[in-house]
């Protein structure tokens, strides 16, 4: 099924069951106020939920509606925890080559993950608003999952058991203040402001034969003011599956239902691919010619991001922000 939220509701938003093509919906109030009541009940919820999202995507759902993708907050409008790992070597490699650093020895066999902004998240088609164009500001096309509560200690079987839910996110990032907050030793602040999650988040048997080993195997795909960008392949050059980000998340604490898990940038050695994010581009651009030649992005840029199935339809929705100054 695919779920999303109304802006309508305060904070949480409301909770809706939107049709597989994303062209209708139905408000699920009935069943959960919210997308967090929902998780937090998901063994009941989620039964009810799949009942109307059949009535809903048959034309049998009372009080359905053609869907705004403009009236959408992000499906967890905020969330207690956002997990995000970076789970791509190649995106590792190449980004801590732009600042002189080195892969460590451990992430072959220990995920590097921090703990993200969480506290309120842009809609898919909210404006990124950042106070200076000059802090360097970058998009990050991922894909995140969402659990319902994981015990502690949990091995990456029994935590890819609680994953519920799939979808996308633009991990924003202020390359221009990351260098100089990472070199203090305590991880990322100022540089990672909000990020916008999709229209809609799946659950996995929505996806098919497109959802195995814990990865999703489709290519991401990112256009920067309509042009082209990338799309690498999410289930190729993955270090760590969702199993083992979500297992790595949870080894000394419990994560309680709701909680976002995300893989990190999607990036791939084959450069043909293009690039998830526009520091890993920059890179290429540097290794490859001298100098990076593509900028970072500017107010009154547009970005769009989304995956689709191999009939070309739109998974999850597009994520379709535009770059502006503080008001």
């Amino acid at each position: 099924m695919k779920l999303g939220s109304l802006k309508a509701g305060g904070r949480d938003g409301t909770l809706i069951v939107v049709s597989r093509d994303l062209t209708r919906a139905v408000k699920a109030d009935g069943i959960a106020a919210t997308l967090q009541a929902a998780l937090e009940d998901w063994s009941n919820a989620a039964p009810r939920l799949n009942a109307l999202y059949d009535a809903l995507n048959e034309g049998k759902a009372d009080g359905a509606f053609d869907l705004d993708e403009t009236a959408l907050a992000s499906p967890l409008p905020r969330a207690y925890e956002f997990l995000d790992g970076s789970a791509y070597l190649p995106h590792v490699a190449r980004v801590r080559k732009a600042r002189g650093a080195e892969v460590p020895e451990t992430f072959y066999t220990d995920p590097l993950m921090y703990q993200a902004t969480s506290a309120g998240f842009l809609g898919p088609r909210d404006d990124v608003v950042v106070p200076s164009e000059d802090y360097g500001i970058d998009l990050e096309a991922e894909v995140v999952v969402v659990v319902d509560d994981v015990p502690m200690a949990s091995t990456p079987a029994e935590a890819a058991e609680h994953i519920q839910l799939i979808g996308l996110v633009n991990d924003v990032s202020l390359r221009g203040l990351i260098p100089a907050e990472l070199a203090k030793g305590f991880g990322f602040l100022q540089s990672k402001p909000r990020s916008a999650l999709s229209p809609v988040f799946v659950t996995p048997d929505e996806l098919g034969d497109a959802w195995q080993g814990n990865k999703l195997h489709l290519p991401m795909r990112t256009w920067i003011n309509g042009e082209w960008f990338g799309e690498a392949e999410c289930g190729v050059d993955m270090q760590f599956d969702f199993g083992q980000l979500v297992a790595h998340a949870a080894k000394t604490r419990p994560l309680s239902a709701g909680a976002i898990v995300g893989s990190g940038t999607i990036a791939n050695e084959d450069t043909s691919k293009g690039a998830s994010c526009l520091a890993e581009q920059r890179t290429v651009e540097k290794l490859r010619d001298g100098e990076p030649k593509t900028p970072f992005l500017k107010y009154g840029d547009r970005v769009r991001i989304e995956i689709t199935d191999k009939e070309g339809k739109s998974i999850f929705g597009a994520i379709e922000q535009t770059v502006a100054p503080m008001r």
